[in-house]
């Protein structure tokens, strides 16, 4: 699990504004964040097939996330993908 203030960091850097917490843009953060903790676990305990079914619900998350935000505010998404150092 992330942390409570590694969380609130993440948050904090991906928010639009100041009550901003559910937004595109913070939720792929926060995902992505949860998918880099949890593909580290992966690789030091393969046989944890539970962890490999949460990590690829996680990620097909966050694929229809950025999908919305590619088709609805592309320069959104486009900074969010550079901010973040994905591959679309």
């Amino acid at each position: 699990m992330l942390a409570v203030e590694r969380k609130k960091q993440v948050v904090a850097a991906a928010r639009r504004h100041e009550t901003d917490s559910g937004s595109p843009e913070v939720q792929v953060s926060v995902l992505t964040e949860r998918i880099k903790e949890i593909a580290e676990h992966r690789k030091k305990h393969t046989h944890d097939f539970s962890g490999h079914r949460g990590l690829t619900m996680m990620v097909a998350r966050r694929n229809r996330l950025l999908k919305y935000l590619a088709r609805t505010e592309n320069d959104r998404y486009q900074s969010l993908i550079q901010r973040l150092g994905l591959r679309k």
